[in-house]
């Protein structure tokens, strides 16, 4: 990839969604809300969002609190399987779960969602042209944050699964010219209080 100025690269998946995935859930609408508030001095440009409803929403709050920023919706921005490894990619130990867990996706996101996934990486990552830093927001899903955080790191292509990113919180990745992709930040839930970050993890885990 090649390009003149940089570009910051800041990274969130949607708020909470609602039981059914349909919307957000009330805890989604305020993660969305405070992560708006917290980019409120950021220089952001520009804002993709995947075309599900709680991309959508989590965009459009974020939106709302940072006043005329465009909003683009990203087929690439959206939820699919990036890559779908071959057994011998995987850790034998635990390649018959790994493999196991995507058969259970349905096979129209596992058909279609590595294309999608060079697609990403294209529109969304490396150096841009110019000569002035770009700096651009894309609300996406888990497999997406992980797909673009392991590819900043050069990092075999089956290492996006076991990445997780919490609802609203912020990763942000930096593409110089003529320098290693640098991860500045990853899953950042400062600005979200006790409860709404507790409704980021696994009811296991508590932070």
């Amino acid at each position: 990839m090649t390009g003149t100025a940089t570009r910051y690269l800041y990274l969130t998946r949607h708020g909470e969604a609602s039981p059914d995935e349909s919307e957000l859930s009330e805890n989604g609408r305020r993660q969305a809300v405070l992560l708006g508030e917290r980019l409120r001095r950021s220089p952001l440009t520009a804002i993709h969002h995947g075309p599900l409803p709680r991309a959508a929403q989590t965009a459009q709050l974020i939106r709302d609190q940072l006043g005329d920023v465009p909003l683009h919706v990203s087929e690439p921005a959206g939820d699919y399987i990036p890559h779908v490894p071959q057994r011998d990619e995987l850790p034998p130990e635990s390649a018959d779960r790994m493999l196991g867990r995507l058969a259970a996706f349905p096979a129209e996101e596992r058909e279609l969602g590595p294309g999608l996934a060079r697609e990403a990486l294209a529109r969304f990552t490396g150096p841009v042209d110019g000569d002035q830093p770009r700096h651009e927001l894309v609300v996406t899903h888990n497999f997406l944050t992980g797909w673009l955080l392991r590819a900043a790191l050069d990092a075999p292509k089956w290492r996006w699964m076991g990445l997780y990113h919490a609802n609203a919180a912020l990763t942000v990745i930096e593409y110089a010219p003529g320098r290693p992709a640098s991860v500045l930040l990853y899953n950042d839930t400062g600005h979200l209080p006790a409860e709404l970050r507790s409704a980021c993890f696994p009811p296991d885990l508590t932070v």
